[in-house]
């Protein structure tokens, strides 16, 4: 009997979870504010980092910036600064955990308790699995993935004790569904989408509501990041590459109406299902037609183009 009475619940939040899903495709949500919220950015110093604090300035959350290029980070904390908030740099890096633990003591000593995290820092090799350096590989890995699990341990515990905070996951469309040559980058973030996704249940579990995630899984953006990549010629005015500004606008959206995940853009969520529920053949014509198959070719060849010259800089 209790077996039937919890089908009947699941099935009526599945339905109403689904109506309400809906719903909000259609109407504006409800945004929360965050001012005064301590925001805390990894990778700050980059394209996407830079646009996402000045974004949560905006908003009025004094920031902490992370980031391994002290000259870039304090670029971003100077134009964050115009917004009229506090900001606070550290040079860190990410791909060391005892520097991760170490940073964070500084910032709760000389700053106070984050509440929230956005998981923005982000590396790939650029070159193929048998000709990459085992270091290259490594690295990818540390600081796409590795570095949410030291992260969350270093500040998940204050926000469980306040039932409030917010722990942002930048992972990649890379992390719902794969492509060739860039085993070590899919890797990493499907590794992010499990970690947030595990997280998330974990918070539901322990009945801590007021904690909240968000997982962003964004195409390509034009950051530089993958220059060179490149879908079949048809395609590519159908799915260019994201603006790196309507990107982090769009993951603000769903940042402040407390979204779990979002896909940018919303096509990406056609080949998130059809990998799921469509044959693994069936898949791999959908990439070969696509263009997926060899997409990031192009891209490889820039990197070993730049790796010659002595060219190649750190993300």
């Amino acid at each position: 009997m209790i077996f039937i009475v919890d089908l009947l619940l699941m099935l009526i939040d599945l339905t109403y979870s689904i109506v309400a899903a809906v719903i909000q495709t259609f109407l504006r949500p409800r945004l929360k504010s965050i001012d005064g919220e301590l925001c805390l950015i990894t990778g700050a110093g980059g394209a996407l980092g830079r646009l996402f604090a000045l974004e949560f300035a905006k908003e009025g959350a004094p920031l902490v910036l992370w980031d391994c290029n002290q000259a870039a980070n304090e670029q971003t904390a100077k134009l964050a600064r115009e917004h009229g908030v506090q900001v606070h740099t550290y040079t860190m890096d990410l791909s060391r955990r005892q520097s991760i633990y170490e940073t964070a003591d500084r910032v709760r000593a000389e700053v106070g308790d984050v509440s929230i995290v956005v998981n923005n820092a982000g590396v790939v090799a650029g070159r193929r699995l048998l000709d990459c350096p085992d270091e290259l590989l490594e690295r990818t890995l540390l600081v796409n993935c590795h570095a949410l699990f030291w992260m969350t341990k270093a500040f998940l515990p204050q926000m469980k004790a306040k039932n409030h905070g917010h722990i942002v996951t930048i992972a990649s469309a890379l992390g719902l569904f794969s492509t060739a040559c860039v085993e070590d980058y899919c890797a990493s973030k499907f590794g992010a989408v499990g970690f947030n996704e595990s997280l998330t249940h974990e918070l539901l579990a322990e009945g801590l509501d007021g904690i909240k995630t968000t997982l962003v899984c964004p195409y390509i953006v034009d950051t530089g990041m993958f220059a060179g990549c490149e879908i079949r010629k048809e395609l590519r005015s159908i799915i260019p590459p994201l603006d790196p500004l309507y990107t982090v606008q769009q993951s603000m959206k769903a940042i402040l109406a407390e979204q779990q995940m979002i896909c940018i853009p919303r096509l990406m969520y056609i080949p998130f299902l059809t990998r799921a529920l469509l044959p693994w053949e069936a898949n791999v014509a959908t990439y070969r037609f696509m263009g997926g198959d060899k997409c990031m070719l192009p891209f490889i060849k820039n990197i070993e183009q730049k790796s010659s010259n002595g060219h190649v800089k750190s993300s």
